[in-house]
């Protein structure tokens, strides 16, 4: 008997190594991809045009037991040829993806009545139909669990955009958060194990910005998926998620490989209600090369004539509004009209997976003064380039009901997968 117990614990490590080197694996996956998607978003700070290329930060070959499995879920479907060009490490979104979706849990609080500014959402149209699809999607899909125990991230389904069309004030949108997460910080032990590190919160547009601000331990503390994610209003790239602003339904037919019909460089049109909006309509709108509009296109002159611009011009110049984000970016997106973005400040969404400079025109608020010149300064096979990528990520900015594959649910949901990876408790 004595001569068998020494044998007991080489057997057991044996079998432990392979759990601990997975574990080490996958451990080590999720720091590098976290440092990586950190740097990618402050890296988009900088202009295509005075700036370096973008570099490419090498992982190894992460998964090990799982790998096999992982490949499998991915190819199935996929054509290699979508991974080439658009995203910053294809491999690693690949892998981590499949991973995503496999394991990803996340428990809704089912506190709130559903017909006050809870649980479901206001609609799935106009400017915050963003927020609207995201309460619904995360109902239908695999992510859901409704067992706490289970659950990577915890979401607190508050909706300001249905405190907004009740017309509630800000003021008292604040105290009717702060009232919310309170009351759940009370009732339930999950808040206080990370002190809401593994919380999060959906909303869109400067409402939410306006409503949360004043909220002090959600906003330092839980993750903020928003549409106003600016640097310099506490947006925290390595926490907080940028969910892109989609006006669907869309209007008309997905755009793309029509660069025949794109006569027209530039194209904006739109309300001042911003400087860079001024400045872009001041110096800009007699230009005979670029068409730029003081105001939104009239309706009495005929049916979806802006959505049309899109589809013959080239360059769709996305200036901020109120915030730094513009729903025209998605906009230019869909109609297959590369965007230039023009604002201060901005992390754009899905920047640390996509290579935005692969697919638009990344510029600072000063160059409105020189639009036209970089604009034609771009040579055709380079906006060949950047066409052909745009309609590789047009899934990635579109939203369905229920969702589906690499649809923008799911890139939020991957963002969301990363950001786990951090929190310790």
């Amino acid at each position: 008997m004595s001569a068998g117990k020494p044998h007991q614990p080489a057997s057991s490590s044996s079998h432990s190594w392979p759990m601990w080197s997975l574990q080490s694996s996958l451990l080590t996956l999720a720091i590098l991809t976290l440092l990586s998607f950190t740097y990618f978003s402050l890296n988009s700070l900088h202009s295509p045009l005075s700036s370096s290329p973008t570099p490419q930060v090498s992982v190894a070959k992460p998964l090990v037991g799982n790998e096999k499995a992982c490949q499998q879920a991915v190819s199935d479907g996929v054509d290699e040829e979508e991974f080439s060009d658009i995203y910053h490490s294809p491999s690693v979104f690949r892998l981590n993806y499949a991973e995503m979706e496999r394991r990803f849990k996340v428990y809704i609080y089912p506190d709130g009545d559903p017909n006050t500014f809870y649980q479901t959402p206001r609609k799935l149209t106009g400017k915050y139909a963003s927020e609207g699809y995201f309460f619904q999607n995360i109902r239908e899909s695999r992510f859901r669990t409704d067992d706490p125990n289970r659950a990577h991230l915890f979401f607190i389904p508050i909706s300001c955009h249905k405190m907004r069309g009740k017309g509630t004030s800000y003021e008292n949108m604040t105290i009717i958060v702060h009232n919310y997460v309170q009351s759940l910080i009370s009732k339930y032990p999950y808040w206080n194990r990370t002190l809401g590190a593994d919380h999060f919160f959906v909303t869109c547009h400067d409402v939410g910005v306006r409503a949360t601000e004043g909220v002090e331990l959600l906003v330092k503390n839980s993750i903020r998926v928003v549409c106003s994610p600016s640097y310099d209003v506490g947006f925290i790239p390595h926490k907080d998620v940028a969910l892109p602003q989609v006006l669907q339904p869309f209007a008309l037919p997905a755009g793309g490989n029509d660069l025949e019909n794109r006569t027209t460089l530039g194209f904006w049109a739109g309300h001042r209600n911003s400087k860079i909006r001024v400045i872009l309509a001041r110096v800009w709108e007699n230009d005979t090369e670029l068409d730029i509009s003081n105001n939104r296109i009239n309706r009495a002159m005929g049916p979806l004539l802006y959505q049309k611009r899109f589809y013959r011009t080239k360059f769709c110049i996305c200036p901020g509004g109120s915030q730094v984000n513009s729903a025209r970016i998605t906009d230019s997106i869909h109609y297959g009209c590369v965007p230039v973005i023009l604002s201060n400040y901005y992390d754009l969404p899905f920047n640390d997976i996509l290579d935005w400079h692969k697919f638009a025109v990344v510029l600072k608020e000063n160059d409105v003064y020189q639009l036209k010149q970089i604009l034609k300064d771009i040579p055709d096979a380079e906006f060949v380039a950047l066409h052909k990528n745009l309609v590789k990520v047009q899934r990635h900015y579109q939203w369905n009901s229920p969702p589906t594959k690499f649809d923008a649910f799911h890139m939020v949901m991957y963002e969301l997968w990363l950001r786990h990876h951090g929190i310790k408790y």
